[in-house]
């Protein structure tokens, strides 16, 4: 779960570029020369499902840029958030000093305790402030599949999705909350060419240029800022599929955790499947996601209060 308090969300991006080593043979100069072999390159994808409330997905990941190829097998919509951990901290400790915070003050929320649930966000341990959300896909429908590309630096992270069951708790207290190490070798991959750019920025939101057309389509999405908002997360960028008469406002008032409501699967407005994005990344950030559009009505939405009034709720059509 993210922090409820403002927190450091920086981390660089370098370019690596590989080199192909050809050996020769002086002695014998009609001798053929061989190639040595290039260094293993990571895996063009990283392949991560999830059938109940849990996460399958490789234990290391080479560091650079990733591929995160999203399967949701469940009857529950998911994503995917990147959290960089701080050196010596680990799972246990989310387990025994984060999880039980969130928990008590998701259960005050609900019950209309606002005051009693900053009161348990406050016992947060002082560690949780130096977490660096680092990315990850968007929101993901049952059945369907999120498609984000991320860079990331070497270190421990946790794989979590913190949407809401019916009772309101976590998916993170229910299974998904994994470790995952992003190791020194880097996956020697460049990012994937893309044909829209999306750009979001706290004061002004959601902008994008060119017309979205039918087909598979690549996002360029650039973190231009980054802050917290009144529910004390960053801003995101997810991508929705909006059937004609689906309730907007209704989208607006879910997708805001923070409500008793907020985020839970049960009280997910019909009408809107989500199709994926890119979840809450530092400033200067700059990350890519796939999508199949079909001619229909979209949302492009981030996880934040009063999303229209900041601009972070915008449609556009796709024709035939």
């Amino acid at each position: 779960m993210r922090i409820p308090c403002p927190f450091a969300r920086y981390f660089g991006m370098t370019g690596v570029a590989l080199l192909l080593v050809i050996a020769s043979c002086k002695q014998n100069p009609k001798e053929k020369t061989e190639p040595v072999a290039p260094p293993d390159k990571g895996p063009a994808q990283i392949q991560v499902r999830t059938k109940s409330m849990e996460f399958f997905a490789p234990d290391t990941i080479p560091s650079g840029w990733n591929t995160l190829v999203y399967n949701n097998e469940s009857t529950e919509p998911h994503f995917i958030l990147l959290d960089k951990y701080p050196d010596g901290v680990t799972i246990e400790n989310t387990l025994a000093e984060v999880t039980p915070a969130f928990e008590a003050g998701m259960q005050f929320i609900m019950e209309g305790k606002n005051e009693e649930a900053m009161e348990a966000f406050g016992t947060l341990p002082e560690w949780f402030s130096q977490v660096i959300f680092s990315g990850g896909t968007g929101l993901i429908s049952p059945g369907k599949t999120a498609v984000t590309t991320v860079k990331l630096d070497p270190g421990y992270y946790i794989m979590e999705c913190y949407v809401r069951m019916p009772d309101g708790r976590f998916h993170t207290s229910m299974g998904m909350a994994k470790e995952l190490i992003v190791s020194e070798q880097d996956s020697g991959i460049s990012p994937p060419e893309y044909n829209m750019q999306i750009d979001i920025r706290g004061q002004s939101g959601i902008s994008w240029n060119g017309n979205p057309t039918a087909g598979k389509t690549v996002f360029r999405v650039e973190y231009v800022d980054q802050m917290v908002h009144e529910n004390f997360v960053g801003h995101d960028v997810n991508l929705v599929r909006m059937e004609e008469g689906a309730d907007l406002d209704a989208l607006e008032a879910w997708i805001n955790w923070a409500s008793p409501t907020g985020l839970m699967s049960s009280t997910l407005p019909d009408g809107f499947a989500f199709l994926g994005g890119t979840n809450d990344a530092p400033e200067g950030s700059i990350l890519y996601f796939e999508a199949t559009l079909e001619p229909g009505q979209y949302v492009l939405i981030s996880e934040v209060p009063n999303a229209r009034k900041k601009g972070m709720l915008k449609t556009f059509r796709v024709g035939n």
